[in-house]
């Protein structure tokens, strides 16, 4: 009974472990850490081929999160970039971590755009189911932001607004620690076929 109860107990202490190394009181994390880590919200989301999918089925995987309108604009093509490399420089453990765009709108996704959405989970999801999940910093929008949820479904870290090429080493480290953290009860490629899936 006592190694049942370690094996449950087991993420909620890699979580407060990972909170307490991380913690913006030490200046150790680059991304800012979200005390209330809301879960995955219940709602259906779209792949880009119009089939629906329950947004709770990414549970189970380490998530790096945008969101922006099917346009994609300047920014939202820089976190692409920024999501893809970041997830490869990971190496070997970058089949724990996907990358996500969730697409806020109904327009058609621009055609210079499809290589990268379909490298990517992209998903088209209600503006306002977006709004009351992530939150920007105050002063900014949430397109502005690049968010990191974990694989209880919990976001749980927001990157700085403006993040670019040269800061995102900083945003590396802290997905490295993250996956350092968690990996006593985090196993690598779980989900890496239902991702696989989702990527239409």
């Amino acid at each position: 009974m006592l190694a049942v109860l370690l094996v449950c107990a087991a993420p909620v202490v890699a979580s407060y472990f990972t909170y307490y190394v991380l913690r913006p009181t030490q200046q150790r994390s680059y991304g800012e850490l979200i005390s209330s880590q809301p879960s995955l919200p219940d709602v259906k989301v779209q792949k880009l081929d119009g089939s629906s999918m329950d947004l709770r089925s990414l549970q189970g995987q380490w998530l790096l999160v945008s969101t922006s309108n099917a346009s994609c604009e300047a920014r939202c093509q820089d976190h692409l970039y920024l999501q893809r490399q970041l997830r490869e420089t990971l190496g070997r453990e970058k089949d724990r971590l996907d990358w996500v765009w969730l697409i806020n709108d109904q327009q058609a996704v621009s055609e210079k755009i499809l290589p990268a959405a379909e490298q990517a989970t992209a998903l088209r999801m209600p503006a306002a189911a977006i709004q009351d999940w992530l939150k920007p910093e105050v002063g900014h929008t949430l397109d502005e932001h690049l968010y990191v949820v974990d694989p209880q479904g919990h976001w749980m870290m927001r990157f700085p607004a403006h993040m670019d090429k040269a800061t995102a080493g900083k945003a590396k480290r802290d997905l490295e620690r993250l996956l350092r953290a968690s990996s006593s009860w985090d196993e690598a490629g779980r989900a890496a076929a239902d991702a696989a899936g989702n990527k239409h």
